[in-house]
C-alpha cells in the first residue's frame, strides 16, 4: 500500500529568508525546548505517546533545522498514526501493513487465514486467469481487494503475516491452473487462448490438499 505523508506543518521560506518566521510556529531544531514542549502540551499534545513520537520522527527524517513547524501542523502528522504510533493507511484505514525493522521477520510468517478469504482469492484467481489467459494483469486486477478484506478480518499485529500466508496460496492456485492447462495443451504459454472446460474439475481444496502449507510455489 502507497504510503501518504503530509509536510504541511513545514514552512521553509522560499524566497531565501529562511530567518523569516511564519506566526505561531518555531524552527524544527527548537521542538525539544520547554517553551515549545509546553506550548505542545498546552496545546493537548501528549509529547510522550508513541503517536507523538512517530510524527515528531517524520519531521526530524524530512525536516531539518532551519525548516518551521507549527502546533495545528504537527496535530495533522499526528492524526496519521494510531496510539501505538503505527501509520494509519488513508486509503483503508487499516494498521500495521508498513514493513520496519521491528516486525519485518514476523512478515514471513505463515499463519491461519480465513478460508473464507482463501475462497474468494481462489475464485477471483481463476475468473483472472482465464480472462486474461494466464497473463498477470496488474491495471485490471482485484486482488488488492481480497488482500484489504483480509486485512480487516485480522488482529493488526498478524496482518502482514497474513497477506504473506495468502500470496502462497495465491501462487499454489495460479500454478495448479498453469499444470491444469498444460496438461491438455502441453504448449500452451501466457497470452494464448485457454482450451475451455479445463479448469471446471479444480477445486480449492484439492490445490490445498496436495499442497504443503510452507511450500513455494512457483509463479
Amino acid at each position: 500500500m502507497s504510503r501518504i505523508t503530509d509536510y504541511s506543518f513545514l514552512f521553509q521560506d522560499m524566497l531565501g529568508r529562511a530567518n523569516k518566521n511564519t506566526i505561531g510556529s518555531f524552527r524544527l531544531s527548537q521542538i525539544n525546548s520547554g517553551p515549545v514542549q509546553s506550548r505542545l502540551r498546552a496545546a493537548g499534545i501528549d509529547t510522550n505517546s508513541k503517536q507523538y513520537k512517530a510524527a515528531l520522527s517524520v519531521m526530524m527524517k524530512n525536516g531539518n533545522g532551519a525548516m518551521y513547524a507549527n502546533v495545528q501542523g504537527i496535530k495533522n502528522l499526528m492524526s496519521q498514526y494510531d496510539a501505538d504510533g503505527d501509520y494509519i493507511d488513508p486509503t483503508t484505514g487499516l494498521t500495521g501493513l508498513v514493513v520496519t525493522e521491528e516486525n519485518k521477520a514476523s512478515k514471513k510468517r505463515i499463519i491461519s487465514i480465513p478460508e473464507s478469504s482463501r475462497e474468494e482469492m481462489f475464485e477471483l484467481t481463476k475468473k483472472e486467469f482465464l480472462r486474461e489467459n494466464g497473463v498477470l494483469n496488474g491495471d485490471t486486477t482485484k486482488r488488492s481487494d481480497v488482500y484489504t478484506n483480509l486485512y480487516w478480518k485480522m488482529k493488526k499485529e498478524d496482518r502482514l503475516a497474513a497477506g504473506n500466508t495468502l500470496r502462497q496460496y495465491e501462487r499454489q492456485y495460479r500454478q495448479a491452473f498453469v499444470d491444469a492447462v498444460k496438461s491438455v495443451a502441453p504448449d500452451w504459454e501466457l497470452g494464448k487462448p485457454i482450451p475451455d472446460g479445463v479448469l471446471d474439475g479444480i477445486t480449492r481444496e484439492s490445490i490445498e490438499k496436495q499442497s504443503s502449507k510452507t511450500v513455494d510455489i512457483r509463479i
